[in-house]
C-alpha cells in the first residue's frame, strides 16, 4: 500500500499486516531540527518513516536500526523508492556500539512491558507498542553512549510518561532544550510530548505553543 508522508513528496509502502506508522512519527518528523553537518540515528526506525523526514534537512549521513531483518528491508525499499540511501543495521540497540552520533531520534514503545491487556501477539507489533524490548532506561542508557557531546536526542512520548522521561534524561547527562504538547483539539488533554534533549550542556527550554490534531 503506497502513500505520501504528510505535508511532504515523499513516498512510502506499508506492508497491509504490518505495523503501520501513525500521526506520533509524522508529528515527531516535523518537530526535528537538523543540520547539513550532521549523522543522524533512528533508534527502531521501522519503516523509515522518521528517516524520510529527516532526510528533508539533508544531513551528512542517516543511520537506522531495528529489530528485524523484514522491517529493515522495507525501510530499504522506502528510502530507494525516494532516491535515498542509509546505513541500517539489524540488532538490538543496547548492543550497538560502534559510532556516535550528531543527532538521534526516536519513536518509542509506549507502554511499560507490565500492560499485559494491551500486548499484541505478533513480536514486531509488541515491539513497537510495548517496552519488551526496549524500556525507557535502556534507551536513554543508549543514548547516552551515542550520542556526541552536544548532540541533539528527539522524542515523542505519552505526556503520562513526563517525570520517567525526565529521570531518566537527568541520570544520563540530558538536558531538556524544547517541549511541545499535542491536543486533540482547544482545551482538550494533551495527547502526547515532543521534546528535544542537549547532552551535557546547560541550556534553557523553550516552551513551545501546544498543537492541534
Amino acid at each position: 500500500m503506497s502513500d505520501y508522508l504528510p505535508g511532504t513528496d515523499l513516498i512510502i509502502d506499508q506492508r497491509e499486516n504490518d505495523y503501520h506508522f501513525s500521526s506520533d512519527a509524522q508529528l515527531l518528523g516535523e518537530f526535528l531540527k537538523i543540520r547539513h553537518k550532521d549523522t543522524v540515528l533512528d533508534i527502531g526506525c521501522g519503516s523509515g518513516v522518521l528517516l524520510l523526514y529527516a532526510s528533508l534537512h539533508q544531513p551528512k549521513a542517516m543511520y537506522g536500526i531495528d529489530l528485524y531483518e523484514e522491517i529493515i528491508r522495507q525501510a530499504e525499499h522506502n528510502l530507494a523508492l525516494n532516491g535515498l540511501s542509509a546505513e541500517l543495521i539489524t540488532g538490538r540497540i543496547q548492543d550497538y556500539r560502534e559510532r556516535r552520533f550528531d543527532v538521534i531520534v526516536c519513536n518509542p514503545p509506549f507502554f511499560p512491558a507490565t500492560e499485559e491487556n494491551l500486548m499484541k501477539t505478533d513480536p514486531a507489533l509488541r515491539a513497537a507498542r510495548h517496552e519488551t524490548e526496549l524500556s525507557l532506561t535502556d534507551l536513554f542508557l543508549s543514548v547516552n553512549a551515542l550520542l556526541e557531546e552536544k548532540g541533539h536526542f528527539f522524542l515523542v512520548h505519552r505526556a503520562q510518561r513526563f517525570n520517567d522521561i525526565m529521570h531518566r534524561a537527568q541520570d544520563n547527562g540530558l538536558a531538556l532544550k524544547r517541549i511541545r504538547t499535542v491536543c486533540r483539539k482547544q482545551n482538550g488533554s494533551v495527547r502526547c510530548i515532543l521534546m528535544e534533549f542537549v547532552r551535557g550542556a546547560a541550556t534553557e527550554c523553550t516552551f513551545e505553543p501546544p498543537q492541534y490534531l
